[in-house]
């Protein structure tokens, strides 16, 4: 059985093109991700001085209730 050489080109070509692609929107995630962790570091160390514990603790509660009706709906409780 042989193969056209032009079409294991461009198969190949396309695989590259494809791998590039992804590869780019991972890097620019992680980019996004790491300039996310890097304004929550600067603007919490000024928050956290300001806001009382028991409004940080009902905020937690709060994400936390999020995070579960979130899971439900994932997993098609509700």
């Amino acid at each position: 059985m042989t193969q056209d050489p032009t079409a294991l080109i461009a198969l190949a070509s396309s695989g590259v093109v494809a791998l590039s692609v992804a590869s780019a929107a991972v890097l620019q995630g992680w980019s996004g991700w790491l300039e996310l962790k890097r304004l929550e570091m600067t603007s919490g160390s000024r928050d956290s001085s300001s806001s009382p514990v028991p409004l940080s603790r009902i905020e937690v509660a709060s994400l936390k209730e999020r995070v579960r009706r979130l899971e439900a709906i994932a997993s098609g409780v509700e």
